[in-house]
């Protein structure tokens, strides 16, 4: 059987009578929307974070999406994120009306760079939008300060996030809202799609619970603020609670796989994750980087090792976005790791012979 970067079968076979009795649990409750398993997790997840509220939703770009939206976000703004990243962080953006302004990211960490943010800020300027991306935390602090000083709303991108901490604050409590995936691979996933944003902010939480029902707050077929279909699943929400209560089981896995590849790997000529100061690395991805990537990762192929890569292609350089002007070079950082990084498998119940055949290979291979 292959080797690959992601396989939810081993956690499911540990976890099946959990799952299943999840699954039972709702079925048996007489509400399949917006339920008590819903409003249990909700509170759970929010209860994790240090906030106040949580409102479920269907995916992690709609959590995107509707956190800025209930932030004021729309037509006209601008929001500073990164190029680097996956592209529904953008698709988002866009979605509401506004425009992304990209700033650099850091060449240890490929995090946002935060010395550049400043520069990057204008009269339109409405939201920071940094991505906490593969499991470690931008640095909060600058961008809180700027955000202070020109009025500007934060909104964390923590799809990528899950239980990962900085300088002590858990991914999701720095901003003035916080955006979840549980897409299946993430570190807190779910057996579909699902979403959340988190927020201590109790008219923002007002706005995300009426725009992810169509725009209605108490009273059904009454719309105050045209909104969306974008409910969280009852059978989601029942097993995300259950996963929700392993988390740091999962992330204390994680983080052995990583000590495990940095030991293997550590004088390969692989660039190993870098993990910046005050952060505890979450490893939702194994980040590895080398000029001869590409090469690496199909000689990887006869060992049936296969691999993939966050992120080839720069969200400014997608024709999608090609309407914003970014010329060749304008992100050189970005462009630069495109060409270099890929990700190595990465889950809690990787099994430690099929690392060790990975390590093996790339030891060979190298």
């Amino acid at each position: 059987m292959p080797t690959r970067v992601w396989d939810y079968l081993p956690e499911y076979e540990t976890e099946r009578a959990d799952i299943m009795d999840a699954v039972e649990t709702v079925f048996r409750s007489g509400q399949l929307i917006l339920g008590q398993s819903v409003r249990s997790f909700e509170e759970e997840f929010a209860g994790y974070h240090g906030v106040r509220h949580c409102a479920g939703v269907d995916n992690g770009t709609n959590a995107i999406k509707l956190a800025l939206q209930a932030l004021g976000v729309g037509p006209g703004d601008e929001v500073i994120t990164v190029s680097n990243t996956a592209a529904p962080t953008v698709v988002a953006i866009d979605a509401v009306g506004a425009t992304p302004v990209f700033t650099d990211v850091d060449p240890g960490t490929y995090l946002m760079d935060v010395s550049q943010v400043a520069a990057a800020i204008t009269a339109r300027t409405r939201c920071l939008l940094p991505v906490h991306l593969y499991g470690q935390c931008v640095d909060m602090a600058p961008l809180e300060r700027l955000a202070a000083a020109h009025d500007l709303v934060i909104m964390e991108d923590c799809a990528q996030a899950h239980g990962a901490r900085h300088h002590g604050r858990v991914a999701g409590s720095m901003g003035h809202a916080a955006a979840f995936s549980f897409y299946p691979t993430k570190v807190l996933g779910a057996y579909g799609d699902g979403g959340a944003v988190i927020t201590s902010d109790d008219e923002v939480d007002r706005a995300l619970r009426r725009l992810r029902y169509y725009g209605m707050e108490q009273t059904y077929y009454v719309v105050s603020t045209p909104g969306h279909n974008a409910r969280l699943d009852e059978v989601q929400a029942e097993i995300l609670r259950r996963k929700l209560t392993r988390l740091d089981d999962y992330l204390a896995a994680r983080r052995a796989v990583a000590a495990r590849y940095a030991e293997g790997l550590a004088d390969t000529g692989l660039v190993l994750p870098a993990t910046a100061a005050g952060n505890e690395h979450a490893y939702y991805l194994y980040v590895v980087r080398h000029p001869r990537r590409d090469e690496i990762i199909e000689a990887l192929r006869a060992y049936d090792i296969h691999l993939n890569i966050s992120y080839p292609w720069p969200v400014h350089t997608m024709s999608g976005f090609a309407h914003l002007g970014h010329a060749p070079g304008s992100l050189p950082v970005t462009e630069a790791l495109a060409g270099e990084i890929f990700s190595l498998p990465m889950y809690p119940s990787l099994p430690v012979e099929l690392q060790e055949k990975i390590i093996s290979a790339l030891r060979e291979v190298l």
